[in-house]
């Protein structure tokens, strides 16, 4: 049973520490090989942290335009346009925020009544229920299932009420991997369009898709006007603690989403958006590299736990892989991961928390391919002796 913490409000109520920090934590403190929190263990391109440096140097020290900076308003319209063929106008449709998870927050405060539903994915990404609490809204998760983590189309249309507000869509999909196909996400528009519903797309991994080829939700059909894209620089460029992200969409949904921003961290980053214009305009070689840099570390992970003795669900994008820990004749992920850097100096996180009920999700587990590849191939070393 959660505790109930004393003094925070009742819509917090079970949003304790996420795990994420409790298994760094753990990582930290046994000296184990993190494999549980998706950051990466090197830095970005050199030219886009020298870009950085330049700007501090230049004086770029004090707020930006609430906005972002033109210069980076116009780099992410470009990238759009590069990239998916989506024409957004920087000066109306673009803003710049503190990561895509104040974009999710400021997006759900911004655009949810209370008493609002919002449809999610299952398992869900853990600052989306706690942002549709803070909202006073309510997430209704739609499940997916492995081995495929395909959507199931007929409980998405069923979890659709008259207190639905929008589609809180997130592919390529963290934690499972899942990358939606074209059917599908066809499906979606089909939904959102019949029932007069925005879609949020949170697509950080855009660039981390190794099976399939990655299409945004805002190019399909009735979508446009609807649709709020967001991403991020963390996850493409290794400068996760930067925290510089972006939603892109039709300029009163961007104005709706900047005013709830405005109260939230009202600007950030200055001179890191002046450096997130440089890893914009990398070539075609960088983001070619970084997915097939990820790639062949996904498979040495993956063939790693597969010998030790895990079920492995190969990921079709994103930099993680979750198993099935019941091959090892364990069922309790929480319990396994805690014990993981006992029995071996790996650490992991536990898929429950990212169910609703989480019990569905018992006995799955994720980790993170987004290390230099020793250290993953030291993690499979370690992790050869569960099966022992």
């Amino acid at each position: 049973m959660t505790t109930r913490l004393p003094f925070l409000a009742s819509r917090l109520q079970g949003f304790g520490t996420t795990i994420f920090a409790e298994m760094s934590a753990l990582a930290a403190r046994t000296g184990a090989i993190n494999l549980g929190q998706g950051f990466p263990d090197t830095d970005g391109p050199a030219e886009v942290a020298e870009a950085a440096i330049a700007a501090i140097r230049a004086g770029h020290n004090q707020y930006p335009p609430g906005p972002g900076i033109p210069e980076l308003r116009a780099a992410i319209a470009q990238h759009q346009k590069r990239f998916w063929d989506l024409d957004v106008d920087p000066d109306s449709e673009v803003l710049v925020t503190a990561g895509a998870t104040e974009a999710v927050a400021a997006a759900l405060l911004a655009l949810c009544e209370v008493g609002d539903e919002v449809i999610a994915l299952e398992p869900t990404y853990d600052s989306y229920t706690a942002a549709a609490s803070m909202a006073g809204a309510r997430v209704r998760p739609v499940t997916l299932h492995p081995p495929d983590y395909a959507l199931d189309l007929d409980a998405l249309a069923g979890a659709v009420t008259p207190r639905t507000r929008l589609i809180l869509l997130n592919s390529p999909h963290n934690p499972t991997g899942a990358v939606l196909d074209e059917a599908e996400l066809a499906a979606v528009a089909r939904l959102c369009v019949e029932h007069d519903l925005l879609a949020v797309t949170d697509e950080v991994y855009e660039h981390i898709v190794f099976d399939g080829v990655h299409r945004p939700l805002a190019g399909f059909p009735g979508m446009a006007e609807r649709t709020l894209t967001l991403s991020s620089a963390g996850k493409t460029f290794s400068f996760t603690g930067w925290k510089v992200g972006w939603a892109c969409g039709p300029a009163e949904l961007v104005t709706a989403v900047r005013t709830a921003k405005q109260f939230l961290t009202y600007v950030n980053g200055a001179p890191f958006q002046h450096a997130v214009v440089t890893g914009l305009g990398l070539g075609d070689e960088y983001f070619d590299g970084l997915r097939a840099d990820l790639q062949a570390k996904r498979d040495v992970l993956c063939s790693g736990l597969a010998a030790a003795g895990l079920t492995v669900f190969e990921p079709r994008g994103t930099y993680f892989v979750t198993v099935d820990i019941r091959a090892l004749g364990e069922d309790d992920g929480l319990a396994f991961c805690r014990s993981l850097p006992e029995r071996c100096g790996v650490v992991a996180v536990p898929n429950a928390v990212f169910y609703a009920d989480p019990a569905k999700g018992r006995h799955l587990v994720r980790f993170t391919f987004c290390k230099r590849t020793d250290v993953l191939a030291e993690a499979a070393e370690r992790l050869a002796g569960l099966s022992g």
